[in-house]
Parts: C-alpha cells; sequence; structure tokens
C-alpha cells in the first residue's frame, strides 16, 4: 500500500504498525520516529513559527479573518505519488492541513480519484486507541493494530488502577499551559490524563476543544502544579516561551510556584500529539503528579523544573 500522512500523530500510529516502508511522504511537522525524518514533505506552513506566541496567534488570526490558508499541500508530490491512502484530520485547522483543503484536492486530480482519505477526529484517549484500530483496517493490519492497543491499554490500566483510590483531596490541582499568550489551559483528552495520573485540571474539560482563560481564572483556582506544553513546541523552545510568564501579575503567588512544582514540558513530542506517545505522557504525567505513588518512567529528555523546590 502506498500511504502519505499529513498528520504527525498519524504517521506515528503507522510506523508503530511496522507500516513505515510503505510511507512515502509525510506532512512538514513529522519528526517521530527518526525513520519518518528524511521522507518527502506533502505539506508547508505558511506561519512563523519562530515567533513568539502571541505573534503565532496574531498571524493565525489575521490569516483566518482574509480566509486565507495555513497550510498549503505539496500538490506535484502528491499527484506524482498517486497514494492508495491519505490519512489527515478533521480536529484543528489551526494544527494541520484542512481535511477540506485534501478532498478537494482528491477530487480536482485525476491522478488522486481512487485514493481513500482518512480523516481522524480524536477528542479523548479512547478516540487515539480507535484511530489506531481504524488505521489498522485501513492499512490491513487489523490484528496488529489491536495487539498494539491491547498492550497501551495495559499500561494505562496500570496507572489508573493505582489512582482510581485517591481522595479528592490527593489530587492535585493541574494547569497545563497548552499556549501562553493568550494563554490556553489545555483540553481534549489531557484533562482526561491528568485525572488518570492523579490530578485534577480544574481549568479544561475532557473531550472538549482548548478554550483561551484569563489569568484571573487561573488565581481563583490557584494550581498546586502547573505544566507549561506550548502546542508544536519542542523543550528547548519552552524553555524560552516560559520565560514570559514570570510577568503575569501574581505569578509568584500560586501554590505551586511557592511549592516549587512548576514544569516545562516537551508538547510537541508527548502532550499535543493524538498518538501513540499519549501513553507516554501518561506515564510521565503521573511520575509528576504522584511522584510518591510512581517511579521515573525514564523520560527525563521530555521535561525539565522550572522552579526550584523549596
Amino acid at each position: 500500500m502506498r500511504i502519505v500522512s499529513l498528520l504527525s500523530s498519524a504517521t506515528e500510529m503507522l510506523f508503530a504498525l511496522g507500516l513505515g516502508e510503505q510511507v512515502l511522504a509525510v506532512s512538514h511537522e513529522c519528526d517521530w520516529p527518526v525513520g519518518a525524518r528524511h521522507l518527502p514533505r506533502a505539506t508547508h506552513s505558511r506561519i512563523d513559527s519562530s515567533q513568539p506566541s502571541d505573534a503565532i496567534d496574531a498571524q493565525v488570526k489575521q490569516l483566518v479573518a482574509g480566509g486565507e490558508q495555513l497550510y498549503e499541500l505539496n500538490e506535484p508530490l502528491l499527484r506524482q505519488l498517486q497514494p492508495d491512502l491519505i490519512v489527515t484530520q478533521a480536529q484543528c485547522d489551526v494544527c494541520a492541513i484542512r481535511l477540506a483543503d485534501v478532498l478537494k484536492l482528491r477530487d480536482d486530480c485525476p491522478e488522486l480519484r481512487a485514493t481513500r482519505v482518512l480523516p481522524l477526529n480524536p477528542l479523548s484517549l479512547a478516540d487515539v486507541l480507535a484511530d489506531i484500530a481504524r488505521v489498522g483496517e485501513a492499512t490491513g493490519v487489523p490484528s496488529r493494530a489491536a495487539d498494539l492497543v491491547a498492550g497501551y491499554r495495559a499500561r494505562i490500566d496500570s496507572i489508573a488502577s493505582r489512582t482510581n483510590s485517591l481522595a479528592a483531596r490527593q489530587r492535585p490541582r493541574v494547569l497545563c499551559i497548552e499556549w501562553v499568550a493568550p494563554l490556553m489551559p489545555a483540553g481534549n483528552w489531557t484533562p482526561e490524563l491528568i485525572h488518570l495520573a492523579g490530578g485534577d485540571s480544574g481549568l479544561a474539560i475532557a473531550g472538549q476543544h482548548s478554550r483561551y482563560a484569563t489569568w484571573a481564572e487561573v488565581a481563583a483556582f490557584d494550581p498546586q502544579v502547573i505544566l507549561v506544553a506550548p502546542c508544536g513546541f519542542n523543550l528547548p523552545r519552552t524553555l524560552i516561551e516560559a520565560e514570559q510568564l514570570h510577568q503575569v501579575p501574581g505569578w509568584q503567588n500560586f501554590t505551586a510556584l511557592r511549592t516549587g512544582r512548576v514544569f516545562a514540558i516537551d508538547g510537541n513530542g508527548l502532550l499535543n500529539r493524538s498518538g501513540p506517545r499519549l501513553i507516554e505522557s501518561l506515564e510521565l504525567l503521573a511520575q509528576l503528579l504522584q511522584p510518591e505513588m510512581f517511579a521515573d518512567f525514564g523520560l527525563r529528555s521530555y521535561w525539565q523544573p522550572l522552579v526550584s523546590a523549596p
């Protein structure tokens, strides 16, 4: 099967299913696993992601207001490859190529008329596992996908079986920052991961899209743990973005700051992607939120404390 992936999490699924050799091209954001990095790029971003988060937000809003695309397809490449399957997304037009653009190209190009388009639209951890099964079915390896999902469920259950007994007072209040300026607490699957890991995500609702919030809301919630994991940023870039948090009024008064529980996380590698590494994200969160209950899962390169413990 000739496959093109236009979504980083889908690329990770395909490689986890042992289909890496059948993936002919990937999106501009696909950087994992290592084997995907040398593949041709089927998308291009019109956003200058080297800018600070507030400037990126302004770019996105300006392009959207003008009815312009945030991402573009590499039409000549796709015509040349004539894939049997394109895996893309229908969840967030700000995060990746729009499904409508993929379908239009497929319908307009004679070379792609036989191409199947498989859109993924997960909002929860269960959705992600179901997507792995869907990708396995579409690529002819359903039993392999079932085995993979079973292994992931076992790792999830291993953590949930220990945190389910926690009382509300034993669950720290957690703010996971998906975007720094303007502030956006992480929604979708992240509140679910936080709950499974033994925390309370009070500023976002599981299964609902991320929303903008105010620092006044954060002050009222008074998080006991703050996770800084901006969407699409690796750990070094996250550390740079986190510097502006010191300018937030009352920042030093939050309980998380006073107790030394503020952490930068490689959101691009873990929390932001709706793929297999969400299981590792859960394991990392368990380690950070309930350190006395969970040992180090060996994910040290994905996070760094932002303040010293008292």
